[in-house]
């Protein structure tokens, strides 16, 4: 199963960099291997009468990983397209229900959208495709490679026909996406309509096997809603994420940094916090700027030093104490606004930012609580 997605926390295995993409094997995969080790182990003693027990599992071990492989290839194709068009892949992660590329920013076009969603299921039909010519042309005996050969264009067919599914997170829904954002002009409402696309699919794949326990054609055994349980939950919960992504992104044109700036007032490093704050009332600022001799920024003092600084305390204490040194990533443009101004952000993650003009003067500091507040609506 196929995923882009942002950023997050990871524990597991590295296992390489192919094309010079980190990819990693996340703990859940041994749980999927021994799963599907036990399950098909059997299966491959029917298919294969001359094999051992042992030798049967085996096998079996073979297939997951083979299987795992063809997810990596998968993903390889969505990765690759995306650093062809420039954009920044953080790593691949193989995990308990496939396989996840990072890919940091979004296509700028839904043309490039559509490519890169459709990159991996075209290659996962491309392997069943071959597998199947070998299986028909080139193996001719019943041994193990015809059997893993047969389970592996399966499964790789499989693989590209749920990935074509027309709801996020799979890739069909980012297909849809890139179709809708096409006719609208609006990313937003390719993301709200294949969003909720994602959720119908969550809906229909418990409906559909439970509707068919109750009127007896299939088994009755609760045991084979799990899967379609586990599928559905991925699947509603990835919907559900990119709708409110959705949202969250329909309010980064209003993030201007100009509108948000706290006004600043320069001060020495050794000013006294209590006359530094005296004059920031008087003045009706909200930030402190610590200033050289020569007048130029060196730092800002961090709001949140100052609250945990006591009344009492804040006339021994100087400003210079609880300020941040300026690196060149956290000056800011004032006139930067939307996506520029978060991608400005997200580059050098801090709680405040200095703001000036094109010539260099002061003209304010933003603080990264009160970007937060415009997407949280508090």
């Amino acid at each position: 199963m196929s995923e882009q997605s942002p950023r997050q926390e990871f524990s597991g295995l590295r296992m390489g960099r192919p094309f010079g993409i980190p990819v990693y094997v996340s703990w859940t995969w041994f749980i999927v291997a021994a799963f599907i080790t036990i399950m098909f182990g059997p299966q491959m003693r029917q298919m294969l009468p001359d094999l051992g027990s042992t030798a049967a599992y085996a096998v079996a071990f073979v297939f997951a990983v083979l299987l795992y492989v063809s997810v990596l290839l998968h993903e390889l194709a969505h990765s690759v397209l995306a650093k062809g068009f420039g954009l920044p892949v953080r790593r691949i992660t193989l995990y308990l229900l496939g396989g996840v590329s990072e890919i940091e920013k979004e296509p700028p076009t839904p043309g490039k959208e559509f490519l890169v969603a459709a990159a991996g299921p075209a290659l996962s039909l491309g392997l069943a495709g071959i597998g199947l010519a070998a299986d028909v042309y080139v193996i001719n005996n019943r041994g193990i490679l015809e059997v893993l050969v047969w389970q592996l264009w399966v499964a790789n067919l499989i693989v590209a026909v749920f990935n074509l599914l027309p709801g996020l997170p799979l890739d069909g829904g980012r297909m849809l996406r890139a179709g809708v954002w096409k006719l609208t002009s609006n990313p937003s409402s390719g993301t709200v309509v294949a969003g909720w696309g994602g959720r119908v699919l969550a809906v229909l794949l418990v409906v559909f096997p439970v509707a068919s326990m109750l009127s007896g054609g299939s088994s009755s055994d609760p045991f084979d809603l799990v899967w379609p349980l586990v599928l559905a939950s991925f699947i509603w919960l990835g919907a559900s994420q990119a709708l409110r992504s959705a949202k969250i992104r329909a309010r980064i044109p209003q993030v201007n940094a100009r509108s948000l700036a706290r006004r600043a007032i320069p001060v020495t490093s050794e000013t006294p916090l209590a006359e530094a704050l005296r004059q920031a009332t008087e003045q009706r600022a909200g930030a402190l700027v610590v200033v050289g001799h020569d007048g130029r920024p060196l730092a800002i003092v961090n709001e949140a030093a100052v609250q945990a600084t006591p009344e009492h305390r804040r006339p021994w204490v100087t400003v210079g104490s609880l300020a941040k040194s300026l690196e060149p990533s956290m000056v800011l443009q004032a006139d930067l606004v939307g996506e520029p101004l978060i991608d400005a952000m997200r580059d050098a993650p801090g709680s405040e930012y200095l703001l000036v003009e094109h010539g260099g003067e002061i003209f304010g500091v933003l603080a990264t609580a009160d970007v937060n507040r415009v997407f949280t609506g508090v």
